[in-house]
């Protein structure tokens, strides 16, 4: 009798700690969630505002000690690196431009390694949103939600000695994405000198003279202070810079369906701030470093022909290469309808 009570008494101990352990486990759980939000937007910018306040909403959704945090400034490594930290679970979002979204998606590349292809945001506007539902689609089948479409802007050259032609720029050493060996490879053909680099390497390189030319929009210019080492920008809408958040499905299948449709109503919105206030910024950008010295060279139409003449050039080139095939002539079938239908 005495070993029936011994036993019994050991299986309720189990069982107690067994349920303390859990209720333990439970809290600590809902303590340690994380969301983490990688970015190379700087902090305070547009860009951080608009991921903090979708902390807001994330964090309301939550248990009592879920933390948000964002790290911006590319504390977390250049975008091919936040992309493979979102893949081994040490980041649960990033907002990135396409150099890191094509890490998880090639086709998305289509939206900003095209040229001078785009004469306008309103095209721009239009070919992504054909463009989305199959791209989404993709990022879903690879693991990741995309919360959020933005942009930041026109790419300009910035340089250390004025340039208006194509040709000016094949005696200057460009800053290249390190991720990008296909643009390198094209650049090279053409006669130019990409060096490859992270986006944090860019000023101390123009510093010392490893890169004396910038493909940069205004903002970045400006905030990083890129321009006081290349004080001259080339006025030419060479590529947007096209972006969005993009959060692990794992960490997507935590939220519940309501706090799902709240993120995603708050991402929208995200998205609609970020665009519009990036494209006021490119304006406010330039004028802002005008006034500090920052010379604007503006191409004439002999020499804007040239740079026509350049993207041409390179359409075969990036088809297949930068930008899967099949995508490059969507795009330029979207745009054909869109110019169309506008009568151009």
């Amino acid at each position: 009798m005495s070993f029936k009570n011994n036993k019994l008494k050991e299986v309720i101990s189990f069982a107690v700690v067994a349920i303390l352990l859990c209720h333990l486990i439970g809290r600590a759980t809902a303590a340690d969630k994380q969301l983490r939000i990688g970015t190379l937007a700087p902090k305070n910018s547009v860009y951080h505002r608009q991921l903090m306040e979708l902390g807001e909403v994330w964090r309301a959704g939550q248990e009592s000690g879920a933390k948000y945090l964002v790290f911006p400034d590319g504390s977390q490594g250049g975008e091919a690196e936040m992309s493979r930290r979102m893949r081994i679970g040490q980041l649960q979002g990033a907002l990135l431009s396409v150099v890191g979204l094509r890490e998880i998606d090639p086709t998305i590349s289509a939206l900003q390694n095209l040229p001078l292809l785009f004469k306008s945001w309103e095209e721009l506007d239009y070919v992504r949103e054909k463009m989305r539902p199959a791209v989404e689609k993709n990022f879903a089948d690879k693991g990741f939600v995309v919360l959020a479409w933005g942009d930041a802007g026109w790419v300009r050259f910035f340089s250390k000695e004025a340039a208006v032609r194509p040709e000016d720029y094949k005696k200057m050493k460009f800053f290249a994405w390190g991720a990008e060996s296909e643009q390198q490879d094209i650049m090279k053909s053409l006669g130019y000198m990409p060096v490859p680099l992270e986006t944090n390497d860019i000023l101390p390189s123009m510093q010392t003279g490893m890169i004396s030319v910038v493909p940069s929009t205004p903002y970045f210019a400006l905030a990083s202070q890129i321009y006081n080492t290349a004080p001259n920008m080339l006025e030419i809408n060479w590529a947007p810079i096209v972006g969005a958040l993009v959060v692990t499905k794992k960490a997507w299948d935590d939220m519940s369906p309501a706090l799902q449709e709240k993120m995603r109503a708050a991402g929208d919105k995200a998205g609609v701030q970020l665009r519009v206030k990036a494209r006021q910024e490119v304006d406010e950008a330039v004028e802002a470093m005008r006034k500090r010295g920052l010379k604007i060279n503006r191409p004439n139409a002999e020499q804007m022909r040239e740079w026509n003449d350049l993207a041409e050039k390179l359409y075969p080139r990036i088809r297949g290469a930068m930008v899967p095939a099949a995508t490059f002539d969507e795009v330029f079938n979207h745009l054909k309808v869109y110019r169309a239908g506008k009568g151009k």
